[in-house]
């Protein structure tokens, strides 16, 4: 046997799929995650997977994650102690920022710059200049800067350093012997270099991104180890892999090395589960829908491929890296319910996570969630949660929404535990037209795919607000984030600042500047896993309207490494395109300019993925048992068939009002609604109307 595992960390469960690789078997499970250790619930959770197969961790071929640790570390302002050097004079840019307020008339309004970061002590300007045009006016002042480490180590106590000079991404001599002086003095030491992290133009983006990286680098870096260390104790041959916010691959390496680029890790792996089936169904045109216990994340994709966005957040702090352009809100089975001030129900974004989690978990969790709701309108089971192996107390969730729901609200607790679900509903709805609507897109063009722990019961309803017409429900939808790592192109990226106008410049600047890049790309390919036979390069440059404050990331012509004037009238071509597809209006006439270059590095996965088939039958699966469920089209409880998902087979029809169990998720097919049970085992849901 040789298996392929995925492990995906989410806030309330981690996610684990074995795959075979000679049989295309699927073996999933899940397993609480550990907060305060999540090495350790990733661990239990390969062991667990491994028990179930019945193989041994030397047959393991791959091992890949995707991980939440960075970015728990900065919403939870849990990492490391930084310290900043900048050009002097330019010590203020990362505490000024923008001067952007989002809330004009809050005068409870907090700062929208990280500077929980770095506290203006411990930014140190350093007697340095380099011009815009990469020329080194002022040279580096080495006494300075090991005056400045010393007192930002030994006195502060620092355990990384953010270097950040202006114009370094032009000429970058500055910053790389500052962090060779830094490596020498203090080993120890962990540094993060703007030249490296992200080499563009704009000096408070790229200082965020930078100080980011130190910030999360030694919390990422002691858990790569710590993960290092269970798989050397098993035997564990293949190398970790980790999934990055762009939805590519990369050893674990270079995940200590940039950490940065993994702070949309675990997201980004279903969204490439969901493009994986939803090629299987024929269908191009999807929207991702990951409902999990803490959140729900959606994404758009068109034509096969996800949105990618180049200047991402983190919260409401810049991030500038390629990331897949995913919405966030707190909208999970543990998000929390509950009546504000003015007697409004509301649900979220707070979330009560895995500890204590919902109230039915029985583990100190008073306060009642969606998952409470859902327990007390019928659609979950309290004996099949997770497969059995967490029995829930559906006392305690009535308790709890007659307490704070129903009570304060003087209603029912069958309305109370049905508005719940309306509300976290329409909650979804929203996000789904902001990613839909807002980008010039009718929902109704698109497939939903539905996944996480939640993502399946809600569907459904969201189909029905929505006008989508078809969603998907994949086998194994509690685990497709995990999944989806299995099935991600393995990438490395390179970005290269380069201003010029497309008019003026000369195709040989643009050619010699991608070979500095690709220089880069070769040094790493081999660590991040890229083969030479398999390689394959993609190439694209940011480019923006002269005098535009964003910029838009435009594919170059594939086939062929030379570049003509040709090819820069048809990349210019393509930004007004691009342009007029997601702002509805373009400037054919209009100037254009490039500011950066970017290379990829990538190649498919070496082992693909093969799922089985289901194999036809005339053994139709009748119901397991019936249970009373809540729809609103009835404003009652009804008689609900209830079917066990493994027993369904190929070309199976259900109509609503049904409920499908499963180990790791629960559909629910509501009134009016039909399901069909594809070759691959997917529900394939329509409104029968």
């Amino acid at each position: 046997m040789a298996l392929s595992i995925g492990i995906d960390i989410g806030g309330t469960f981690t996610d684990i799929v074995a795959l075979d690789d000679k049989t295309g078997r699927l073996t999933v499970t899940k397993v609480p995650s550990t907060p305060r250790n999540f090495a350790k619930g990733f661990w239990k959770g390969v062991d667990k997977i491994l028990s179930m197969v019945g193989d041994s961790p030397g047959n393991i071929v791959r091992l890949i994650h995707g991980t939440t640790v960075a970015t728990n570390a900065i919403l939870e302002r849990k990492g490391a102690k930084i310290g900043v050097l900048t050009t002097e004079g330019f010590q203020d840019v990362l505490h000024i920022g923008r001067c952007f307020r989002s809330e004009m008339y809050n005068v409870f309004h907090e700062a929208e710059t990280p500077e929980f970061l770095c506290p203006r002590h411990r930014i140190r300007g350093i007697r340095e200049r380099v011009g815009s045009d990469g020329e080194i006016l002022t040279p580096l002042d080495e006494a300075q800067v090991l005056g400045e480490l010393e007192y930002l180590v030994k006195q502060e106590g620092v355990e990384a350093i953010s270097i950040c000079y202006l114009f370094s991404h032009v000429n970058s001599q500055h910053e790389e012997r500052t962090a060779e002086m830094t490596r020498e003095k203090y080993p120890n030491v962990r540094v993060s270099v703007s030249s490296l992290v992200n080499p563009r133009f704009r000096e408070y983006e790229r200082g965020v991104i930078t100080a980011f990286d130190a910030y999360v680098g030694p919390v990422m870096e002691n858990y790569i180890r710590k993960l290092e260390e269970g798989k050397h104790s098993r035997n564990i041959s293949p190398k970790l892999q980790v999934m990055q916010s762009r939805a590519g691959i990369t050893s674990a390496e270079m995940c200590m090395e940039k950490p940065v680029v993994t702070l949309l890790s675990g997201p980004a792996g279903g969204v490439t589960g969901g493009i994986f089936i939803g090629n299987l169904c024929g269908v191009k045109n999807i929207i991702t829908l990951d409902m999990g216990g803490t959140s729900n994340d959606v994404a758009l994709v068109r034509d096969g491929k996800p949105f990618l966005s180049i200047e991402g957040k983190i919260g409401k702090y810049p991030l500038r890296q390629t990331m897949i352009d995913i919405s966030t809100i707190g909208a999970g089975g543990s998000s929390i319910a509950w009546v504000d001030n003015y007697g409004v129900l509301k649900v979220g974004p707070e979330s009560v996570g895995a500890d204590p989690g919902p109230a039915c978990y029985g583990l100190g969790g008073e306060h009642p969630t969606v998952t409470d709701a859902s327990v007390v309108l019928g659609y979950i089971n309290p004996e099949y949660f997770a497969g059995g192996e967490i029995k829930l107390q559906q006392e305690l969730s009535q308790k709890a929404i007659q307490t704070y729901i129903a009570e304060p609200l003087g209603m029912d607790i069958r309305k109370a535990a049905s508005g719940i679900h309306r509300i976290v509903n329409n909650n979804m709805a929203d996000q789904l037209r902001l990613i839909t609507v807002y980008k010039g897109y009718h929902p109704k063009d698109f497939s939903l795919v539905a996944f996480g722990g939640a993502g399946p019961m809600v569907a459904g309803r969201l189909m029905q607000l929505l006008g989508i017409e078809r969603v998907i429900v994949p086998v194994s939808p509690g685990v497709l984030s995990a999944f989806g790592l299995l099935v991600a192109n393995i990438e490395h990226e390179e970005v290269a600042g380069f201003k010029a106008g497309c008019n003026t410049v000369d195709p040989k600047e643009i050619m010699q500047a991608y070979s500095r890049v690709e220089t880069r790309c070769k040094q790493k390919r081999e660590g991040v896993g890229i083969q030479a036979t398999r390689l394959r390069v993609n190439r694209s440059a940011e480019m923006r309207y002269i005098g535009q404050s964003y910029e838009l990331e435009v594919p170059f012509p594939e086939g062929g490494d030379e570049i003509t004037m040709e090819t820069i009238l048809d990349i210019v071509r393509r930004f007004h395109e691009i342009h007029q597809n997601i702002y509805q209006h373009s400037a054919a006439d209009s100037p254009v300019e490039f500011q950066a270059l970017r290379m990829v590095y990538w190649q498919e996965p070496e082992i693909a993925p093969r799922l089985q088939q289901l194999a036809a039958s005339d053994n139709v699966a009748g119901p397991k048992c019936h249970r009373c469920a809540y729809f609103d089209e009835y404003q009652d409880f009804i008689d609900t068939p209830v079917y066990e998902r493994n027993a369904l087979v190929r070309g199976q029809k259900l109509a609503g009002p049904a409920i499908v169990e499963q180990v790791d998720t629960t559909t629910v097919i509501y009134p009016g609604q039909k399901t069909t049970v594809d070759q691959w085992g997917n529900l394939i849901m329509i409104n029968a109307g």
